[in-house]
Order: C-alpha cells, then sequence, then structure tokens
C-alpha cells in the first residue's frame, strides 16, 4: 500500500513538472492584454516568477536574477516575465518599484491569482523555467543566495 501511494505521489509531482503552460489573459503594467499560453511562442524557454511589491526574499531574487539575465539572454535567448501578486492599491506600486531597481523584465500583473492558481503557486517567490514548447522543466519555491545559479542548466 506505502508503495502504491509513492508511486502516485510520483507521477503526480511529475505530471505538475511537466505540465503544459496554462492559457490565462493577464495585463501588463501598461494595460496591454497578454495570454501567457502564447508566451513560449518564439521558441525561446521563458522564465515566470511570480512575485509581490512587499516580498523581500523576491527581491533579492529578482536583483540577483538582474545580474546575469543579459548573459542568459546572449546564451539562450530567454525571456523573463515577472508576475505580481499584488492586489488593489499595491498594484499601483509594481511599474514604480521595477522602474527604480532598473529590471529589464517583461512584467506582468496577476491581481484576481488567475495564473497563480492556474501553476498552483502556494507563496512568493516562485520561479518556474518553460522550455521553447511551452513545458515546465523547473519549479522552485522561495530563494535561497546564490540559487539563481540553478537556473542557467535548466535553460539550456
Amino acid at each position: 500500500m506505502k508503495r502504491l501511494i509513492c508511486i502516485s505521489i510520483c507521477i503526480g509531482l511529475a505530471s505538475a513538472l511537466w505540465a503544459v503552460l496554462p492559457s490565462v489573459e493577464l495585463r501588463d503594467v501598461d494595460g496591454k492584454t497578454v495570454n501567457t499560453e502564447t508566451l513560449t511562442d518564439d521558441g525561446k524557454p521563458v522564465i515566470i516568477a511570480f512575485f509581490a511589491t512587499w516580498c523581500k526574499p523576491c527581491m533579492r531574487e529578482l536583483n540577483a536574477i538582474s545580474e546575469l539575465y543579459a548573459d542568459w539572454q546572449d546564451e539562450t535567448g530567454v525571456q523573463m516575465y515577472i508576475v505580481s501578486i499584488d492586489q488593489g492599491q499595491d498594484s499601483k506600486k509594481v511599474k514604480p518599484l521595477v522602474d527604480g531597481r532598473g529590471w529589464e523584465y517583461h512584467v506582468l500583473l496577476d491581481p484576481n491569482g488567475e495564473l497563480k492558481r492556474a501553476m498552483n503557486v502556494q507563496n512568493v517567490p516562485h520561479l518556474f523555467v518553460i522550455d521553447s514548447k511551452g513545458k515546465t522543466v523547473y519549479n522552485h519555491a522561495g530563494y535561497t543566495d546564490g540559487s539563481e545559479q540553478d537556473i542557467r542548466m535548466y535553460l539550456k
């Protein structure tokens, strides 16, 4: 019985890890509608990082990735989308925060948590690496200094 439970859990985790990018309509910080299913249409890998303006580990992670992002783009053509889960008035803080930090990421707003729920995100920061076919190849919740180094191998 224990073996059957373990097998079921492993299958569930494997299917979640290899799930296809869901189709959710979000807005970017300029008000343009973006369907998340189209993020990999150019055949390049995509990083999706969920964050909130009030989340200190999120800020550390996005700052650390910012230092490596240009190199990753040159090597793999990756595009990074950061998805704010801020709601209400906090949503208005996202664009000034991103501009102030000089981040070169695409910024999407998920105030109702649609993409967050579709991707089973419980807490921020939460980062996914999506391959060119829209499948998740890396999924990591939380942030520890230096963990951004792990992302590079999943981009290749």
